[in-house]
Order: structure tokens, then sequence, then C-alpha cells
């Protein structure tokens, strides 16, 4: 999964991963990822489904090594919705599409509501992850800026592919914010339910 104002490393080593980086970096370093629907998880070597709502990257680092595998750094920048499939050539082994790009709107009036939502999922975060090994989960992206704040804990977190999916097709950042906390706050109750002794009998 790939979120905007994201950096995401990769490691490519598929035949058509490895054509589809090398005709990028031949263009404009731009591709999209998009995710295979769950019940086609298990065909991912053919052309299987995948959620029309995903993700554009640029390729800002590459590597290539001496077998044809590539490492890259992606930065994701705009979500995009998936219009069309494009046929392919003969001889390309990777999809093609035509996409549209969407909007992920902040309005500044939306910047009070924006600033208590990013404290409650602060304290989420850290009453959900944090532990001896990471005191301190929010580390690396306290101080960045509220956008990228939420998209790089959504991407970061142990969410689930549908949850991380309703996160990035979540219609602008307070959204996003707002889903976020559910999912926490659903993660937060689960985790003090398993610390209660028969929790799960009703009275």
């Amino acid at each position: 999964m790939l979120f905007p104002r994201v950096r995401t490393p990769l490691h490519v080593f598929e035949p058509r991963y490895r054509q589809m980086t090398e005709s990028a970096l031949a263009g404009d370093r731009r591709i999209v990822m998009a995710v295979v629907l769950p019940d086609h998880a298990g065909d991912v070597a053919s052309d299987p489904p995948v959620y029309d709502v995903a993700c554009s990257g640029v390729i800002s680092e590459a590597r290539r090594l001496p077998d044809g595998r590539f490492y890259l750094l992606l930065d994701g920048d705009y979500r995009v919705r998936i219009v069309e499939e494009v046929a392919r050539p003969p001889g390309q082994l990777f999809r093609s599409a035509n996409v549209r790009r969407l909007a992920d709107p902040y309005p500044p009036a939306a910047a009070g509501e924006i600033a208590t939502m990013r404290a409650r999922l602060s304290t989420l975060v850290g009453e959900v992850i944090a532990d001896d090994e990471s005191p301190d989960p929010l580390g690396a992206v306290r101080d960045i800026d509220d956008a990228s704040f939420v998209n790089a804990l959504a991407n970061a977190l142990p969410l689930s592919v549908a949850e991380k999916q309703g996160l990035i097709e979540a219609d602008g950042i307070p959204e996003r914010y707002s889903r976020l906390i559910e999912i926490l706050e659903f993660a937060r109750a689960e985790r003090l339910t398993r610390r209660v002794p028969n929790s799960s009998v009703l009275h």
C-alpha cells in the first residue's frame, strides 16, 4: 500500500515489475500501486481485479543490481481512481491503466478539528502500539504536517488490507483522521478486553 507524502522502499524482482521499472525510469518515473481484491489474493501471478482507488508515486531513487533486480524508493504523490485498464502491446508484461487524479482536501476551516483529532490519534497510537521495544512510536513523525502525519501512520501501522484501503479511499484529510481514529479505538477496546478475565461474559 502506498499513501501520499509517504516514502516506501521496494525490492523489485519479478520480471514484469522489472520491465515496469525500466519503463518508468525511461519516462516520468511514475507508477501506481493498487491493491488486489482480497478474494483474488492467490491470483497475483495473473491479472487479478484490483481496488479502483490507489496511489501514484514517483521513483526518487533507483539502484539496479547486476541480476536485473531493483531497489527503489517510491514517493507517494497523490491518490488516483483507475478509470480503465489499457490493452497491453505485444511484449509488455506489466499492466497499464488510465487514471484520474483525486483531490485530498484539507479545508482551512477544518484546522481546529484536525488539531483535536491529531491529539486523540497520538494518544491512541501510544496506547495501542507503545511497548518496551518502542516506547515512543511517534518519534519519527511527531513534528511533520497534518496530512503527512495521518498518511504516515496509515502506512506504517499494522492494519489489515481492508482497513488501509478504507483509509486511502477516505475523501480528504479530515475523513482519513476520523477513519483511523475509529480503527484504533476498536483496536484499543480489543486490547483492553483481552486483559480482563471473563470479558466475553455478558452480565
